[in-house]
């Protein structure tokens, strides 16, 4: 997916959405998650592509690397959470919302993972300006053999989520917070196929206007 580079505290070892969202396309090929709200987040790379999520598995021949069509042709199997199904004033619902979102791929109406991204964006769960650079995010990449074999088998994913702490986690304030997931992709064919699942840790950064608004999601970065 796209996701871009806010960090928590530590820097270094987490990998940016947008830099997921190119690793979405060139392995599962989708893009996942960028930093700011309506402003960049703080030690974002300005010019970093917005990118996702992980589950992307083996990266595409290069004989296929070529710009393909992006979005979605329909609902995911299952469906996938709305804002407006959950309390947006809560900051542990929105950033688990979006991570569903973010990471629910399905084969059988997506032409990519990027589409989940923009998805998630379309929704409403991301800030403007987090939105918008998914949006521009363009896969320079066709899926790749991983997501053919998905295709095969019309597999969709099935995603678990599981809260995690980080000691490095800044304290919430009434206008911004982090939450750090582990979040598990399994996917699961219509045709019976199950796929190996996938697990990463995702950090999350949320933010708002007041203290009285809904939280929206700026940033995801992944593990």
């Amino acid at each position: 997916m796209t996701l871009s580079a806010t960090r928590m505290s530590r820097p270094g070892t987490r990998k940016s959405t947008a830099m997921v969202a190119a690793v979405l396309t060139s392995v599962l090929t989708t893009a996942g998650c960028g930093s700011g709200g309506e402003q960049e987040a703080a030690g974002a790379p300005s010019a970093s592509a917005a990118t996702g999520t992980s589950p992307y598995p083996t990266p595409p021949d290069p004989r296929e690397a070529a710009p393909r069509p992006a979005g979605s042709k329909g609902t995911p199997q299952g469906g996938v959470p709305q804002p407006e199904d959950i309390d947006q004033k809560r900051v542990d619902a929105v950033a688990q919302g979006t991570l569903r979102v973010m990471w629910t791929f399905d084969s059988n109406v997506d032409s990519g993972p990027h589409d989940a991204e923009i998805r998630a964006a379309d929704a409403g769960w991301l800030t403007k300006a987090y939105a918008a650079r998914l949006r521009a995010y363009r896969p320079r990449a066709v899926p790749g053999a991983q997501w053919r074999e998905w295709a095969s088998h019309r597999a969709h994913t099935v995603v678990t989520l599981r809260k995690a702490e980080d000691a490095a986690r800044p304290a919430d304030t009434d206008t911004e917070a982090w939450r750090q997931w582990t979040v598990t992709a399994t996917p699961s064919g219509r045709d019976g196929w199950e796929g190996e699942p996938s697990t990463v840790v995702t950090y999350v950064h949320l933010t708002r206007t007041a203290a009285d608004e809904t939280w929206r999601v700026a940033d995801v970065t992944v593990q």
